[in-house]
């Protein structure tokens, strides 16, 4: 059974810090595509980073220079950095992790939601 968990969301002030954490199971996480991605209600789910198995990383010109995303094969897990938290960054965060290749796949986490508020 594949799962991807994440954990690390929460309420914070403008300019406040959280790492968010994605751990996944029942799949072959080294060789997986994986992605975070947000969506506010009534909204499409929108890429804001993501890692390729080579270490690769792309970001949405709204997070360039204030998230980092990352993955330790090791441990199965993904992380996004986030600093310097402003309030348009408040959505439910999802990760994501995909193979276009051989048996190819796609799964969600269940979210996580972000909220930055003073």
């Amino acid at each position: 059974q594949v799962q991807l968990v994440e954990s690390g969301g929460g309420l914070v002030q403008p300019g406040d810090s959280l790492r968010l954490s994605c751990a996944a199971s029942g799949i072959t996480f080294s060789i997986s595509a994986v992605s975070w991605y947000r969506q506010a209600p009534g909204k499409q789910r929108e890429l804001v980073a993501g890692i390729s198995t080579g270490g690769s990383t792309n970001y949405a010109d709204a997070v360039k220079g204030r998230f980092t995303i990352s993955r330790d094969n090791a441990k199965n897990t993904m992380y996004l950095q986030m600093n310097n938290l402003k309030p348009e960054d408040t959505d439910v965060y999802y990760c994501n992790a995909k193979k276009s290749w051989g048996l190819a796949y796609n799964y969600w986490g269940q979210g996580t939601q972000v909220t930055v508020s003073s």
